[in-house]
């Protein structure tokens, strides 16, 4: 009797039981999860227990549904900004040069592990650590609930930009040149028409997620037979979907798919390569190389007039490097260009840098908050009209959170208090729409400490409304809240008992139940309209009934 899967099955329970510990013990320290994983593929590299072939086709599952569902949110006019696409070029332009210029000098100066690079080999390493990883970058922002931020955006921006440079470069080394064919794809603009006409006749079960695979999947594979880079065309069949009324539902169908998916990926960087002491000490040395683009990602934003709040979050997103640079590397090796030593190094310097972005993440707003002064030297004293200070005008009542609970909160209030309601959120195109609707609803980001400091000094809020999606995002705004001396009635809402627990903790007047909530909302409306009609006499107290035994 063959008993070979006992030992497979067990193999599998140890890597994924281990991968689920270390991310439960970086959630637990204030880390995301994925450092875990990370650290776990590490581990896993010194031993032989996982189906790497499995890992990849996860990887490659997980990044082509990533692309999707950024295609789902792409804002075109985003994309046409000066603050995306210029600071773009010229942040790779002037960081290829910089980095080139440092390995030059290190050969120059006879470093070992660089004697053997020529200047072309060099420059091929510069172009590898000038990406920023686009996976790490939306994976963080999702789990702090920042993707609709202005800094999120412009995140977004920048590596879709990047995204579309690093297409070219494969273009041209890899010779995957695209084929004539490849004009046909050109059919998808006027295709986009029946695209989300089937979305709107799919539903909102099974089928809209196999709908959204098949385009995924589908994009992708179309635009490899054509000799395009699969990701481009996953993120193409989203943009095409994109500010359709039931984009953001299917994000969310997608969204527990690709994060299983991505597991893959974030264990496949640790368990490319073993490491040595040698290309640990090299990685190590290298890793705050991020530093640079970190700075130069500042000082562009700032130069492009962004507020320096807005310019220091999106840096700390963009402060990491990118998985391509295992690809370009990849290229490297195969065409002799460079030792495969190197690509050792290289995801070392991948994990390490996505620790130190992680940790920057988790800290951003204190960071901020902490040294605003400094940071508002940097800053041009123009304001972009994309990104102004949040002014709310004579509100006394702010609901943050402008999605079905919080326009429901809105109304109500209204009603009873007409001009005195304000509505906030940072998603453009809610906004645009409860301004159709004639609501007084403005863009803004609920985490800004400038906003709260202005609330302080000459708005008159009485009463704030939670009732943001994302629980660290509402957690993380009661804490500033409380910092900038906001001092009256503060409530929210919740999904779970912990998270109400926590923000009681936090010091929330009331913190509600949602699903509680909206039971007993429903049962106020059906007791209302049944009393309206006639069909109760709630007057009249029930009739007492006798037992016949």
């Amino acid at each position: 009797m063959d008993f070979s899967w006992v030992a497979m099955a067990l193999n599998d329970f140890l890597w994924i039981g281990l991968t689920f510990v270390l991310g439960l013990v970086a959630q637990k320290i204030g880390l995301p999860p994925l450092v875990g994983f990370l650290t776990a593929g590490f581990i896993l590299s010194t031993q032989n227990i996982v189906d790497q072939g499995l890992l990849k086709i996860m990887s490659d599952l997980g990044i082509t549904l990533l692309l999707f569902t950024i295609g789902l949110k792409i804002n075109i006019n985003n994309l046409a900004r000066p603050q995306v696409w210029a600071v773009t070029l010229i942040h790779s332009s002037v960081i290829v040069v910089a980095l080139l210029a440092i390995f030059s000098l290190l050969i120059v100066a006879g470093v070992s592990v660089f004697v053997d690079l020529s200047w072309q080999h060099a420059l091929l390493l510069a172009f590898a650590l000038s990406f920023s990883s686009t996976v790490f970058v939306v994976k963080v922002m999702e789990e702090r609930g920042e993707y609709d931020a202005l800094h999120g955006r412009i995140a977004i921006g920048i590596l879709v930009i990047q995204d579309i440079l690093a297409v070219v470069f494969l273009a041209f080394t890899a010779n995957k040149v695209p084929t004539i064919w490849a004009l046909a794809l050109l059919l998808l603009i006027p295709c986009r028409f029946l695209l989300r006409r089937l979305l709107n006749t799919v539903g909102h079960g099974e089928l809209l997620v196999l709908f959204g695979f098949l385009l995924a999947i589908g994009g992708a594979e179309v635009f490899e037979i054509m000799g395009v880079k699969g990701d481009l065309g996953a993120l193409i069949l989203g943009a095409l979907l994109a500010n359709h009324p039931k984009s953001i539902e299917l994000v969310k169908k997608m969204l527990s798919f690709k994060d299983l998916f991505l597991l893959g990926f974030f264990l496949s960087v640790g368990l490319y390569s073993q490491p040595n002491m040698d290309t640990l000490l090299l990685a190590l040395l290298l890793t705050p190389l991020v530093l640079l683009k970190s700075w130069l990602f500042f000082v562009l934003f700032t130069r492009f007039q962004l507020r320096a709040r807005t310019a220091l979050l999106s840096t700390i997103n963009l402060s990491n490097f990118s998985e391509f640079g295992l690809i370009v590397l990849a290229i490297g090796v195969a065409q002799q260009w460079i030792h495969e030593s190197w690509l050792v190094v290289m995801a070392l310097m991948i994990s390490f840098s996505f620790v130190v972005s992680a940790v920057l993440s988790t800290f951003s707003n204190e960071l901020y908050n902490s040294n605003r002064k400094w940071f508002k030297r940097f800053q041009s004293r123009e304001r972009l009209p994309f990104d102004p200070v949040l002014n709310i005008g004579k509100a006394e009542i702010a609901i943050i959170g402008m999605g079905t609970i919080g326009t429901g909160a809105y109304d109500q209030l209204c009603q009873l208090h007409k001009k005195l309601v304000v509505g906030i959120d940072v998603n453009v195109y809610k906004v645009l729409n409860h301004k159709k609707t004639h609501r007084h609803v403005v863009l803004g980001d609920p985490s800004d400490a400038d906003f709260w400091d202005r609330v302080k000094k000459i708005h008159r809020l009485k009463l704030v409304v939670l009732t943001l999606p994302n629980f660290a995002t509402t957690l993380e705004v009661v804490k500033m809240m409380k910092e900038m001396g906001y001092k009256e009635r503060l409530v929210s809402i919740a999904k779970f008992p912990e998270d109400i627990a926590a923000l009681e903790e936090a010091g929330v007047d009331m913190a509600a139940n949602i699903f509680t909530e909206a039971g007993a909302g429903f049962a106020s409306h059906i007791m209302d309209t049944e009393a309206i009609s006639g069909h109760l006499n709630i007057d009249q107290p029930p009739e007492q009934t006798t037992s016949v035994t």
